[in-house]
């Protein structure tokens, strides 16, 4: 099975412009823990998750109203659609990551997080695995 059948395509990106505080609303509005920033042609730039805008953000004393992308992560660890979800579920593991862009060259064509990994019954060992490593890497730091 390929990340492809699994991976969430409806995105909603965000613009490294946009701020602290709109990010932060979309999250809330559209219930998810992260928004990919990319630039008009939906090229990947980065990606902010909500404990982003708290540690990089709120904690370092940054504004509402400033840059999101002064809180974004911006070496991003990504994949291809025709991936695996095995490989995506080591990938995930081995880089303690809890979401995985999908990338047709540089644009951001969809997203696999350990729900999507967890969701597919195929994979259930896979996302165990994945959050397992994580988990234990969470600890140690």
């Amino acid at each position: 099975m390929k990340v492809s059948d699994i991976m969430s395509e409806h995105l909603i990106c965000s613009r490294p412009d946009d701020t602290i505080v709109n990010v932060s609303q979309l999250m809330a509005e559209q219930d998810v823990g992260a928004i990919p920033i990319c630039d008009d042609q939906h090229n990947l730039l980065g990606i902010v998750t909500d404990r982003d805008l708290i540690i990089r953000g709120y904690a370092e004393g940054k504004m509402p109203d400033e840059k999101v992308e002064q809180c974004m992560t911006e070496d991003l660890i990504t994949a291809n659609a025709d991936m695996t979800v095995k490989e995506a579920g080591e990938v995930m593991g081995q880089n303690q990551i809890r979401r995985l862009p999908i990338l047709k060259g540089k644009k951001i064509i969809g997203i696999v997080s350990l729900k999507d990994l967890a969701i597919e019954q195929h994979s259930n060992h896979i996302a165990s695995e994945a959050l397992e490593d994580i988990s234990e890497q969470d600890h140690i730091h």
